[in-house]
């Protein structure tokens, strides 16, 4: 049982990575490779992703002046943007 259990949890661990990394794709076309910024677009790297995910509601809401990324924030859901936080906010 504890067997099962434990390889569930590390099939969703897996699977949850795998969607943060695939989400996370879709934002280096602008802000760089591994998300270390590119020109006047800002890193995500390394970031905070509590603040990551805030900006993405706010962006979201149109409570923060963006130029794109009200549009580009409507295209995730909640759990996308906080998957795709959580992978940038690891990366150094």
């Amino acid at each position: 049982m504890i067997r099962a259990a434990l390889l569930l949890m590390l099939l969703a661990s897996s699977a949850a990575a795998q969607t943060a990394s695939v989400v996370a794709e879709g934002c280096v076309a602008c802000h760089g490779p591994g998300g270390r910024g590119s020109g006047t677009v800002p890193p995500l790297a390394g970031r905070d992703a509590a603040e990551l995910s805030a900006a993405m509601t706010a962006f979201r809401a149109n409570e923060r002046p963006a130029t794109i990324m009200n549009r580009i924030a409507r295209g995730y859901t909640e759990a996308e943007s906080a998957a795709a936080a959580a992978y940038f906010s690891g990366l150094r």
